[in-house]
């Protein structure tokens, strides 16, 4: 019984936190510059994310995974679908693996 008090606790101790901001943002105006900023975060988590693995794709040799996050950067700038966006990606990887 007393691992449930503690496991109750805990969820209490951290979903509090998350979802105070959800009722108090909508009743606050932040300025401009705070909400701009506010949506780049979820941009700047996931480049957070996927940096790290686009560098150890190959251990030896990590411009392999540059090569493929250069070209999915370029495919996704000139705006084609996701599907061809990984496409792409993953196929530059898998040429420079044969390549170097």
């Amino acid at each position: 019984m007393n691992i449930f008090l503690v496991i109750f606790g805990m969820t209490l101790a951290t979903y509090i936190p998350r979802l105070a901001p959800v009722f108090i943002v909508d009743k606050i105006k932040l300025p401009n510059w705070i909400n701009q900023w506010l949506k780049m975060i979820p941009f700047a988590a996931l480049g957070a994310l996927i940096f790290p693995g686009i560098l150890t794709i190959e251990k030896e040799l990590p411009v392999v995974g540059l090569v493929g996050g250069l070209v999915a950067v370029v495919s996704a700038y000139f705006k084609l679908h996701i599907f061809y966006v990984i496409l792409s990606s993953i196929a530059a990887v898998m040429l420079m693996k044969v390549l170097v």
